[in-house]
């Protein structure tokens, strides 16, 4: 099945919220407990991602209506790379990221950083991102992992 990529608008909030919570819940708690998933969940209700989309542009996969994957792009990191658990390993994922590194490239961006789950670790570096560091946020760990767009 193809999926439009576009950016996402404000009627998208709540579909986008739900991707997001069910991957959380069903892929990322294999990596973290359940106290770091229900603390991220917070951060993406309907009315979090409404917040989002002032500060961020936010893309969706979508076949008609139905979203079915997010990405977002801040300044020269990218943020909130989810796919409805069903749909992962499809390729959708790629396509969201090639979308938002375009997007960078056309903004004159030279890197893109991205904070990754250690769930999504394997992801970007399919993707050809390589681990700068860890962070840690309480028990939350985060690869900051980086990727140059640009070849001097």
């Amino acid at each position: 099945m193809e999926y439009q990529i576009r950016k996402a608008l404000p009627e998208d909030a709540a579909c986008i919220s739900r991707v997001i919570i069910a991957a959380l819940r069903q892929t990322n708690a294999a990596d973290y407990d359940a106290a770091t998933i229900v603390r991220v969940e917070q951060s993406f209700s309907e009315a979090g991602i409404v917040g989002l989309l002032g500060k961020r542009l936010i893309y969706v996969a979508a076949d008609h209506d139905d979203v079915v994957a997010t990405a977002s792009l801040e300044d020269d990191v990218v943020r909130s790379v989810f796919v409805a658990p069903e749909y992962q390993r499809a390729g959708i994922g790629e396509r969201l990221m090639i979308a938002v590194e375009n997007e960078a490239v056309v903004r004159g961006s030279k890197w893109l950083r991205v904070p990754s789950s250690i769930t999504a670790q394997g992801f970007y570096t399919r993707l050809g991102y390589r681990k700068v560091r860890d962070e840690f946020h309480g028990n939350e760990r985060t690869i900051i992992m980086e990727k140059r767009l640009i070849r001097p």
